[in-house]
């Protein structure tokens, strides 16, 4: 293995970084210190010094909290992986339906959370279900769209070799594109670790009886500063420890340097454009009555009472044909306007923040001792805790609102980022070393290149993120948008209302979604072709 496939690959922490690494956390820890001091009084923030005494004095409490929403979250992580990698597996090997398949779990991963956590609390009743469900929603779709990039990072020579034996595309699928897909589904798993987590603490925010969620409700309306900052200093532990182990384990099975992937390019005829725009409106109209089916089918086969759980023809009502339809689409409409001023800009600071981050640690490997943890623990942290203290430094205005939502999306992106960023071949290294390149020369022309699929993987997954990070934020601090509407609503039982904001939403993300990968199809189709194939 040369040198500069070793660099790449070499882990996060190398020996010979660990003093850095110990000097970054010691400042990092004094940082904190000072700051909780700064802002002593103000009910936000409490320091290092404080979360210790918290959890010296309630270590039994805490343990017994931890046990529960661990044991929520590892079934949430394990159920909502294993839905993915089978969706990725189903999606190759009957191509036909890879289309419907990613749509549909889209259209799932955009359900906001202010309006999917109570129907699951009725659905369920007293119990973990609500807490599993949505720690599997919150990880299935960030491990399957990296693994569906992986899935066809494959040299074309490899796949040409098992079609000269007469084999076919499951033959492929198990014994080529899994293994070149391995790299893909470690940066899933890492990006699902703190998701889980978190999705099992929201959960228990609809009405458990205990965990961490339960003890942060408490903490927060009782303004315990200390315990606060305890639950999610814990939460943040675990999920690093949990992203580290990840990567540790996706070091020992993948050995080897990325390979060289050579794909001929997509060819283009301008006489299919009305055939495949014809294709497209067939497909999304056959689509669109399958979830219109699947919605109704499900409440009539759970028997959800119509007060509460609405079907396409009551929001249809509500919308278009029934009283009061104009003022209804008025309201929702204005609401989602004030939610996209911020949504679209959050969302580029995001990915912008993602990018510089990984090319940084890329190019300086030092800075990711403190880095890494420091973006694990913002995704890890539940946003009821560090959105006050946000609001009270930006304000609530349009920079807080943003800066909370490229918070939300930020760590998948570095995550994904850093692994396109270790996909140059070793070959391609030769040649940069031949030549005498500078770390910044590689990162340029080679590096970035490589990237280009992870990222546009990450872009993807980050528009429903950044929709439902807004609809969180609108909730909690800014009450204005379709998030803060969905919450009164939801208070004062207008589950139309409800409804329809929550239709709207994912709409508007599926949408966004299009455009993106529209984006990306034109730059994948000069860098990176067989992702098109």
């Amino acid at each position: 293995m040369n040198a500069a496939v070793s660099r790449s690959d070499r882990p996060v922490f190398p020996g010979a970084e660990w003093w850095k690494a110990a000097v970054g956390v010691v400042v990092a820890l004094t940082l904190w210190e000072l700051t909780a001091r700064a802002f002593t009084g103000s009910y936000l923030l409490a320091g290092p010094s404080e979360v210790i005494g918290y959890l010296a004095a309630n270590g039994a409490l805490m343990a017994r909290a931890l046990g529960v929403t661990l044991a929520e979250a590892a079934l949430g992580f394990v159920y909502g992986n294993l839905a993915a990698i089978g969706l990725a597996l189903l999606a190759f090997a009957v191509p036909r339906i890879e289309r419907g398949i990613a749509a549909l779990a889209l259209l799932v991963f955009c359900l906001p959370l202010v309006a999917t956590g109570p129907i699951l609390r009725v659905l369920y009743g007293p119990g973990s279900g609500p807490q599993i469900t949505l720690a599997a929603f919150a990880v299935y779709y960030t491990t399957l769209v990296p693994l569906l990039v992986g899935l066809r990072a494959a040299p074309a020579t490899w796949l040409d070799m098992v079609r000269s034996y007469g084999r076919g595309r499951v033959t492929a699928l198990f014994r080529i594109r899994v293994f070149a897909a391995l790299p893909y589904l470690v940066a899933g798993l890492q990006i699902a670790a703190p998701a889980a987590f978190l999705g099992a603490m929201v959960g228990e925010f609809t009405g458990a009886e205990r965990g961490m969620g339960v003890l942060a409700i408490h903490a927060m309306r009782s303004l315990d500063v200390p315990a606060t900052w305890a639950l999610a200093t814990v939460a943040a532990a675990v999920s690093m420890f949990v992203y580290w182990v990840i990567g540790w384990l996706g070091r020992r099975l993948i050995t080897g340097p990325p390979p060289v992937i050579l794909a001929p390019p997509v060819p283009r005829r301008s006489a299919d454009g009305p055939r495949r725009l014809a294709q497209t409106l067939g497909y999304l109209a056959v689509l669109t009555v399958l979830v219109l089916l699947a919605w109704a089918g499900l409440m009539e086969l759970f028997g959800l009472d119509r007060f509460f759980a609405k079907r396409p023809d009551d929001i249809w009502a509500y919308l278009v044909g029934g009283d009061g339809a104009a003022e209804h689409r008025e309201t929702l409409f204005a609401a989602l306007g004030q939610t996209l001023v911020f949504t679209v800009p959050g969302y580029f600071a995001g990915l912008v923040l993602g990018v510089v981050a990984a090319a940084g640690i890329v190019l300086f490997p030092g800075t990711a001792a403190v880095a890494l943890p420091i973006a694990i623990a913002l995704r890890a942290v539940p946003i009821v805790t560090t959105a006050p203290l946000v609001i009270l430094l930006l304000g609530r205005g349009a920079l807080g609102m943003v800066a909370l939502i490229a918070i939300m999306i930020f760590f998948p992106v570095l995550v994904a980022c850093l692994q396109g960023l270790r996909q140059v071949p070793g070959h391609v290294n030769d040649v940069f070393d031949s030549y005498a390149a500078s770390p910044r020369q590689r990162l340029v022309f080679a590096q970035f290149p490589a990237m280009l699929p992870a990222f546009f993987a990450a872009a993807r997954m980050s528009v429903p993120a950044a929709l439902l990070a807004a609809t969180v934020v609108e909730w909690l601090a800014t009450g204005t948008g379709i998030g803060s509407l969905m919450a009164l609503t939801a208070s004062t039982s207008d589950y139309n209302m409800l409804w329809s904001a929550t239709f709207l939403v994912s709409l508007t993300a599926c949408f966004a979604y299009a455009g993106v990968s529209w984006v990306e199809r034109r730059f994948l189709d000069v860098y990176a072709s067989e992702q098109l194939a």
